[in-house]
């Protein structure tokens, strides 16, 4: 068997097998025709130059240019002049559509798309500062030492402009006290709760509402999770004691999913619970930049650093698809998550720290903030204008922040509006799926609806989509 590599500077790098019968002309032939036949050259694909294909397999031009010019006959391969040779644009082969069709679902089993999604928890991913974003690309690429470009094990931490960035704008923006040296840069949220997951004892303390698949993630560490009741002063910290957790996992700055703050009494109890048992604080300040109706209310981690772990990420403010996120960690954490990190062999893109770190010190990340708040803010004002006109038999609960609010139904009615959400084409969220499972009472009857999602242009059909379920499922004129 002979196989070669065409790997010429002047063209694509092109495996080829010259096994078989006859010369070196009839085997390229072959070689070439198996290559597009079975789909491994797809249509279009832009072959090397006759002289450089020539080059790397060490056989004449003529033997090259004769097979290209047999496989154009036989429709393999089109060429024209100034193009170049290229895969002719042909229907795909039939094994390549056999296997198409059977990762590709039936119709009847792929769910309908909604029309409109307002599920919480996404911010409008079409804003994306796009523009901003390339400037400080090129600016921190050039500027950027060349450890930037290789594995990030050289400092498990992350990137030190990022850190450095990260410090100044936390303390500013948010009351954070940070020092570059605690904070550890992760691959989204997720990964930096899995990483304290097997860090923070046996029992954590939830709050009795919020995601899922953080107490799915903490399970999987190891760790219990019990409820903590939720009212309209936020999670009641006061019954920490008798949970036996030595960890608790709050939403301070805007509880998920009911959009309370936690009280500045239970704020500074769970602080002193902290310090007095030797427990910690897991704050997840998810969506703390976004208040509207007053200045955001600082992070927990401001009354107490050595016990309050702060988790933040620019999933929100910019877009999920960076996955960066940061924890700012007390003195005695940091070398046991370092340790965790390694383990995990986790890794996280520096090429996208260097840029965030530009952004924020550019003050461009400032800028988009704000220019996102105001976007914000003005989309929530027309649902809350648009449900008080259109639908007043539900309430608008929560402080006006954040990218979702929750909508209080009559008793008995939660399933109804989500039934009716579905055929309208409506993507929301059942109040009770972010239900603790093992927390006391069903609460009342809501849906969670974000206003984050949906470009711009369709924002004002999605309300009006939203209008039409809930009158439907509720009654009205």
């Amino acid at each position: 068997m002979r196989e070669s590599w065409a790997t010429s500077g002047g063209g694509s790098d092109l495996h080829l097998d010259l096994a078989g019968p006859g010369g070196v002309r009839a085997s390229l032939t072959r070689a070439l025709r198996e290559a597009v036949r079975t789909g491994r050259l797809a249509p279009g694909t832009r072959l090397p130059s006759s002289r450089s294909l020539a080059a790397d397999l060490g056989v004449a031009r003529n033997t090259v240019a004769d097979a290209y010019a047999e496989l154009v006959a036989e429709g393999w391969l089109a060429a024209r002049q100034g193009s170049g040779t290229r895969v002719a644009p042909r229907a795909e082969p039939a094994a390549r559509r056999l296997a198409a069709a059977r990762r590709t679902p039936s119709a009847s089993a792929r769910a309908p798309r909604p029309r409109h999604d307002l599920r919480p928890g996404w911010p409008d991913v079409s804003a994306f500062p796009r523009s901003a974003w390339l400037t400080s690309a090129r600016r921190a690429l050039t500027a950027a030492p060349g450890t930037a470009f290789g594995y990030d094990y050289e400092d498990p931490r992350g990137r030190p402009e990022l850190r450095r960035a990260l410090a100044g704008y936390l303390a500013r923006a948010r009351g954070v006290r940070a020092e570059p040296d605690r904070i550890v840069v992760c691959a989204g949220f997720v990964r930096a709760l899995a990483l304290l997951g097997g860090l923070v004892g046996r029992t954590v303390a939830v709050e009795s509402r919020g995601l899922w698949f953080h107490r799915d993630l903490l399970a999987r560490a190891g760790a219990r999770t019990v409820p903590l009741p939720v009212d309209d002063r936020g999670a009641d910290v006061t019954a920490l004691p008798g949970t036996g957790a030595r960890a608790v996992l709050l939403t301070p700055a805007h509880q998920f999913p009911t959009g309370v703050p936690l009280h500045p009494d239970r704020r500074a109890a769970v602080v002193d619970w902290a310090r007095s048992t030797g427990g910690l604080v897991l704050e997840d300040d998810y969506d703390g930049e976004f208040r509207y109706d007053r200045r955001s209310v600082g992070a927990l981690q401001g009354l107490d650093p050595e016990r309050v772990v702060y988790l933040g990420t620019a999933s929100k403010s910019l877009a999920p698809g960076l996955r960066l996120a940061w924890m700012v960690l007390p003195g005695q954490l940091v070398d046991a998550v370092l340790a965790a990190r390694k383990e995990t062999v986790e890794t996280c893109g520096t090429l996208d720290q260097v840029v965030l770190a530009d952004f924020v010190e550019s003050g461009a990340y400032d800028r988009h903030v704000r220019a996102m708040r105001l976007r914000y803010r003005r989309r929530r004002d027309r649902l809350v204008a648009a449900l008080a006109e259109r639908v007043p038999a539900v309430r608008v609960t929560g402080i006006a922040a954040g990218l979702h609010v929750v909508l209080e139904l009559p008793p008995g009615t939660e399933e109804a509006v989500m039934r009716a959400a579905r055929r309208a084409g409506v993507a929301v969220e059942e109040l009770a799926r972010f239900r603790h499972p093992e927390s006391a009472g069903s609460g009342p009857d809501g849906i969670v609806v974000g206003y984050g999602t949906p470009p711009e242009h369709g924002f004002a059909a999605a309300v009006d989509a939203l209008c039409r379920a809930l009158r439907d499922a509720l009654g009205g004129d």
